[in-house]
């Protein structure tokens, strides 16, 4: 771990957190009992992030407390060291309302955080929702966001949602806290204990990465020790044919951010059925360019097959990632959303 020794690159907020740190519980309750929220929320979010600090740096920056705070030898600022410190000094709600704004979504206010929560899992929550508070929770978040929301909105639902935004005059200070302080504690709260992934998906993604020849006696080995487990992750993983999934424009965004040579020996070890798929989303011209450039080839190596397949593989879930292509079968409960 990096222990921060440069005095000179500590910032003023940092200086703050490593006094209050320093100080105790006693003289820090003291402190806080002076600082509003936006305050209070800003010097722990700096404390949960400080990481190891020299003694050195402390010495410099609090001499009146050299001989207190030396022996200690160095700070360590974490997530739960400044949690079990608020939770002396503040009220539990309190605690936990910034430890939550601190962990994220990332964004200083709830509105700023609601855009940064992936528009499916926010849609999910919103469509159970009356419609006049679904116009004002879209009507305070960054519009780009709310467009994407209300598509996937239930048809009848969303148009109900419109017509309420388009009603709607300044909201009530009263109400709006209301809207803020119920996503607060149940859908924040919700999405942050759900957000932990399951440890098959990250296996899946990792397995996704290795060559075929490795993938395969990972999964050989693992199936003799728990075939359960082998099955799932076997399931979870995207491979270079599954892109048969990916409908037609998202195919088109993934040909336009994806090397020409990549994709020409990637094809070379595709199946038939995915050839065609790609090759009817491009333009007669570029199709037959395309073959053209697959026959000039001649012989490719196998692993070079697969490091372009899986240069594609990567490339489409990074797409997805930024919600510009949907990775799945046809929508419903089955697709699969990175």
């Amino acid at each position: 771990m990096r222990i921060r020794e440069d005095y000179r690159s500590i910032t003023g907020p940092e200086k703050g957190a490593i006094l209050l740190m320093s100080l105790g519980e006693e003289h820090a309750a003291k402190l806080f009992s002076h600082l509003d929220d936006e305050e209070i929320k800003e010097i722990s979010q700096v404390m949960a992030g400080l990481g190891t600090v020299s003694s050195n740096v402390v010495e410099r920056l609090f001499v009146e407390f050299a001989k207190q705070v030396s022996s200690t030898g160095s700070l360590v600022g974490t997530m739960d060291s400044t949690q079990r410190m608020l939770s002396k000094i503040l009220g539990d709600d309190r605690v936990n309302e910034i430890m939550e704004d601190i962990r994220g979504p990332a964004g200083r206010t709830m509105w700023d955080k609601l855009t940064n929560v992936n528009e499916q899992v926010l849609a999910n929550y919103l469509k159970n929702e009356y419609p006049q508070t679904v116009a004002v929770i879209l009507g305070k978040i960054a519009q780009a966001h709310a467009a994407k929301v209300l598509a996937i909105l239930p048809e009848n639902f969303s148009m109900e949602v419109v017509m309420r935004m388009l009603r709607m005059e300044a909201v009530n200070k009263e109400i709006e806290k209301d809207v803020e302080r119920v996503l607060r504690t149940e859908f924040m709260s919700n999405l942050a204990r759900t957000n932990r992934r399951d440890t098959h998906e990250t296996m899946a993604d990792i397995f996704s990465n290795l060559d075929r020849a490795t993938e395969s006696k990972f999964l050989a080995a693992l199936e003799e020790r728990n075939k359960e487990s082998a099955e799932k992750i076997q399931s979870l993983m995207f491979t270079f044919e599954d892109l048969k999934n990916v409908d037609a424009a998202g195919l088109q965004t993934l040909l336009r951010n994806i090397d020409k040579d990549k994709l020409t020996i990637a094809l070379k070890g595709a199946s038939d059925e995915l050839k065609e798929l790609f090759f009817s989303n491009m333009s007669e011209r570029a199709g037959n360019l395309l073959r053209e450039d697959m026959q000039a080839a001649g012989p490719v190596r196998l692993s070079d097959v697969e490091d372009a397949q899986q240069t594609m593989v990567t490339a489409a879930k990074d797409l997805a990632d930024r919600g510009e292509i949907v990775i799945g079968g046809g929508g419903g409960e089955d697709e699969l959303v990175f």
